[in-house]
């Protein structure tokens, strides 16, 4: 590295965003992409306030001191992997490298990530902000899908290192399907599904409602999210598993304990078909969304059909899982069943169509789950940010200063490195 201090990596998603120096294997912080500002505070009224500096504009939280504030409204920045505010961005970036990180920007380069169909304006965005706020020596956007594939070389052999395949991005408020190849997105076939953790969280809230009436109201969202994290799984077959709970409950019911936060009494939740049907619905989405019925499996062989004939064999051979809402138990291994289903049956009709004269070669369906599953971006990212090549591909100030914001539009992939 040359003497140089590491890099700094900032994955800031929808639900959470992850900090740390390049060359960890997890990030130091991760928090909540939220903030909160004083409501008399008028954010991104004039320009020229930026430039003189008031104390209200210095005066906000970021991550979970944002909801301990009182008299401030929390406000999040991105939505849907996308940035809406970039005044509030900046802010937000601000206590992320100065409180978090404690990092003086001036003296690292930074990698920042970005959502698939990012616009080019806005990677200038984040250039002007880095470069003329921060004063950053170098900059690096990286598309998250890359960082993902990048991240699932943890689980494999040099040899098998490779950055064609497709991966499933499943967050807090989206999921994304973008098939990569040669560290490029192929940006028309990307899909993205309106099922992620949240939505999971929400279903799980309707279930207890229905049936329990213990929980105190104002806690009924994080005593879902709680008993998703904590009990469920994904199952093989939906009708076998209510027919297991319904032989031997004692076995599968679960019992969630909580306390309420107002009266400090205990309550308890009884936890029964919630543990798979939550997460059933990245397989049946007509149980939580009546809009939508296509299941995950079916969009991943949609979204490689859609690709060019030459990558699709790779792309079905490396499916890699990345973001917190793949963690359930067996998710991957469903996953992989399904889509080998319908590849199957593909093959057996066009076999059937030639007369039985032409047998097509089967098709291997690999989908790779890995121990860095849950911060894959982040640590994709750390892992690249910490090699001497990250440094060459790096946009840098002096760049900036003669060509200006619009050298960001196109960020050089990494070659596949050992």
């Amino acid at each position: 590295m040359d003497g140089k201090l590491p890099a700094c990596v900032i994955d800031v998603g929808t639900g959470y965003t992850k900090l740390g120096f390049a060359g960890n294997k997890e990030p130091q912080f991760i928090i909540p992409s939220s903030i909160a500002i004083k409501e008399s505070a008028k954010v991104g009224e004039q320009s020229t306030r930026r430039l003189a500096r008031g104390v209200e504009d210095l005066d906000f939280y970021i991550g979970d001191e944002a909801f301990n504030a009182t008299g401030y409204a929390v406000k999040y920045p991105v939505r849907h992997g996308l940035v809406e505010d970039w005044d509030l961005m900046e802010r937000f970036l601000e206590q992320c490298i100065f409180k978090y990180l404690r990092a003086e920007p001036e003296d690292h380069h930074f990698l920042l990530t970005e959502p698939p169909l990012n616009t080019p304006e806005n990677r200038e965005y984040t250039a002007e902000i880095m470069f003329e706020s921060f004063n950053v020596p170098g900059l690096y956007i990286a598309v998250q899908a890359v960082l993902a594939l990048a991240a699932s070389w943890a689980s494999r052999s040099v040899a098998e290192r490779t950055l064609t395949g497709i991966v499933i991005d499943s967050g807090d408020g989206v999921t994304h399907v973008i098939p990569v190849a040669e560290g490029y997105v192929i940006g028309s076939c990307i899909k993205h599904i309106p099922i992620a953790g949240r939505n999971i969280t929400y279903f799980i809230q309707s279930l207890l409602r229905e049936r329990e009436i213990g929980i105190p109201p104002e806690q009924s969202l994080e005593t879902a999210k709680a008993i998703k994290e904590k009990y469920c799984y994904i199952c093989p077959d939906i009708a076998k598993e209510f027919s297991k709970y319904d032989a031997d409950p004692g076995k599968w019911m679960k019992k969630y304990d909580g306390m309420n936060a107002v009266t400090k009494q205990p309550f308890s939740v009884d936890v029964g078909y919630e543990r798979f049907l939550g997460p059933e619905i990245f397989f049946h989405p007509e149980f939580s969304n009546p809009d939508f019925n296509i299941p995950i499996s079916q969009i991943v062989d949609d979204v490689i059909q859609n690709c060019p004939i030459d990558v699709r064999r790779p792309l079905y051979n490396n499916i890699v899982l990345s973001g917190g809402s793949t963690m359930f138990k067996d998710f991957g291994r469903r996953l992989q069943r399904d889509i080998k289903k319908t590849v199957d049956a593909r093959l057996k009709l066009s076999e059937t169509l030639g007369g039985g004269r032409l047998k097509p070669k089967p098709i291997d369906v690999q989908v790779v789950s890995h121990h860095m599953q849950r911060y894959a971006v982040w640590f994709g990212g750390s892992m690249l940010a910490s090699t001497p090549e990250f440094y060459t591909v790096c946009h840098t100030k002096e760049q900036y200063e003669e060509y200006g914001p619009s050298i960001c539009r196109h960020n050089p992939v990494f070659g596949t490195m050992t």
